[in-house]
């Protein structure tokens, strides 16, 4: 049997929403293994589906630069978000997504070896960065996003560049596209619409429904009826266009859009370290302590 470490009972409790002693117990059902654990703590009614599993995130900010009909969004990292509220760290992200937009390379490593007006290389004012903070600074991501004439961007950065969410509207006008964006910084859909869900993603999510539906006792012949709308329910949760509007709640997202002469085109969200791991504190030690 796998051995289970006070830190992996952590981030099941962190992810699952349940006690102590209830992640431990499911993960020494599942060998330890995080996902079959989440899946049986699931099935036991205990713990709702994770849209996205994110690690314990690093630090630092991210960007939005539009130029025409070409966006970028950008995460640059440091080490604290001391330094990500620095202005050596802030000045180095404003020129990085400026000269994004403008040069539009494939990758990160082709990012690196571009050049500012000056001729220093990215390259080289990310060293020069670092050793004015004392961290390390990267970039750790970029995606360039293009548009059509008759497109709209909405750009948008929430708690000062913590979470950056980039949509692109058909139709529609500056505004909307803008509201669009604020509701995935918020809200965090994982797919456009239900047919973007991978098809191993549905029998999956359709098996844990259907262990749940029958460890609550339900008549069987009701059961698959009871999983299509847990199902149904689940992809309304995850998929942007079926979400209830934040603003506006009596429409779907897309409901909205369609109000305003427009059609969801793409989205992009970052969230500043998500999936990065770091060093953990004192709470390991805490839930150690509780294990005993």
């Amino acid at each position: 049997m796998a051995k289970i470490s006070a830190k992996l009972v952590m981030q099941l409790r962190d992810k699952s929403g349940v006690g102590i002693m209830a992640a431990k117990k499911a993960l020494v059902e599942s060998d330890g293994d995080m996902d079959k654990a989440m899946d049986l703590l699931r099935e036991k009614g205990m713990a709702k589906a994770a849209k996205k599993s994110g690690k314990v995130a690093a630090e630092g900010l991210t960007a939005i630069e539009v130029e025409g009909n070409n966006a970028v969004i950008v995460e640059l990292n440091s080490e604290t978000d001391f330094v990500a509220a620095s202005d050596p760290f802030k000045q180095l992200l404003s020129k990085l997504a400026k000269l994004l937009v403008e040069k539009q390379p494939a990758d990160v490593a082709t990012a690196e070896e571009l050049s500012f007006d000056d001729g220093t290389s990215v390259k080289q004012a990310l060293a020069t960065t670092t050793q004015q903070t004392g961290e390390k600074i990267s970039i750790r991501r970029f995606e360039i996003v293009k548009k059509n004439d008759g497109d709209h961007f909405g750009p948008y950065l929430h708690q000062g560049g913590r979470i950056a969410s980039l949509v692109v509207l058909e139709g529609a006008d500056d505004a909307t596209a803008k509201d669009v964006a604020m509701h995935v910084a918020a809200i965090n859909p994982e797919f456009m619409t239900k047919d973007d869900v991978p098809a191993d993603r549905l029998a999956h999510e359709k098996e844990v429904f259907k262990q749940e539906t029958l460890n609550e006792g339900k008549p069987e012949k009701i059961v698959d009826r009871i999983v299509e709308g847990r199902l149904n329910k689940f992809l309304s949760e995850i998929c942007l266009a079926d979400q209830d509007f934040v603003k506006d709640s009596d429409k779907t997202v897309a409901e909205y859009v369609a109000s305003k002469d427009g059609k969801l085109k793409s989205f992009v969200r970052y969230e500043v370290g998500e999936g990065i791991e770091k060093k953990q504190s004192d709470i390991a030690q805490e839930v150690q302590d509780q294990l005993k």
